[in-house]
């Protein structure tokens, strides 16, 4: 797939907290609405491993004294889906207009859009991923509490498992869009941080999370690094999308908004335990 060329800002933030990566992402999409910034494309990491959860899900599917005594952060997102556990990963934004052709026709449409940037970043590490079908989860896997059991339609996988997610918000007529794109690591890690009605069923849950998610890494059977992850996703965006990438950073009324919306929303308990 191609468009035709359009100029986006490039940013890669290198690491953050759950609430930094949710606020940064948040202003972005402000700058973007107010016409003060352009289509922006961010990449970034999170220090320490963060649990985050969609807009929508209950904060009781967590066990939130034993992510804590993991070390794990808890955040909520303001986009949609279901429970992350980011750590050795490499996570994108996307923030655009929603008159931007992308993105034009609703979530699943632009899904399908979006996902060939993905696809042909992927292609250039080695691996010849597939587009899932148009076909929405059912109510019962949307109510499973992790996102990589089962990928959703225009989700991307590898050989029927699920190696990267998406999920939407739309607001003031633009779009953000978040994806992770898990590189290393035990996948079904995130399952010690979730409420199960015993360990047996956690340990269900693992074992069927293995067989329907992996890792770059796993799938490689070599490392994959952040930095040859970002940069593939880079040129991977800019080719089949039809893109000029421009490196740059957030502006100063970015910034000034981002450490507002860290405090509040994304760090308050109000905010968090919403559902």
């Amino acid at each position: 797939m191609s468009t035709t060329s359009s100029t986006w800002r490039c940013i890669l933030s290198g690491v953050g907290s759950g609430a930094r990566n949710m606020a940064t992402d948040h202003a972005i999409q402000e700058a973007v609405a107010l016409g003060a910034a352009p289509p922006t494309l961010r990449l970034y990491a999170w220090d320490p491993p963060c649990l985050s959860l969609g807009f929508a899900q209950p904060l009781a599917q967590v066990d939130r004294a034993r992510a804590n005594s993991i070390g794990w952060e808890i955040v909520r997102r303001p986009t949609g889906g279901r429970a992350i556990l980011h750590i050795d990963e490499l996570t994108y934004s996307i923030v655009l207009p929603e008159a931007d052709p992308l993105v034009a026709g609703g979530v699943l449409e632009s899904y399908h859009r979006l996902s060939q940037g993905i696809v042909a970043g992927l292609a250039l590490l080695g691996l010849q991923a597939d587009v899932q079908p148009g076909v929405p989860l059912s109510q019962a896997e949307r109510e499973r509490p992790i996102c990589f059991e089962a990928p959703s339609a225009y989700e991307i996988t590898l050989q029927g498992r699920k190696i990267a997610g998406s999920a939407q918000v739309r607001r003031r007529q633009t779009v953000l869009q978040h994806g992770t794109i898990p590189l290393a690591g035990d996948i079904t890690r995130i399952c010690l941080g979730l409420a199960f009605e015993s360990e047996t069923a956690r340990e269900s849950a693992r074992e069927q999370l293995s067989s329907r998610a992996a890792t770059l890494s796993a799938v490689l059977g070599h490392t994959i690094s952040w930095d040859e992850a970002a940069q593939a996703l880079r040129q991977g965006m800019a080719s089949a999308l039809g893109l000029e990438l421009v490196m740059g950073d957030l502006t100063e009324a970015e910034t000034g908004r981002r450490e507002a919306l860290e405090k509040d929303p994304y760090t308050s308990e109000a905010w968090t335990a919403r559902v």
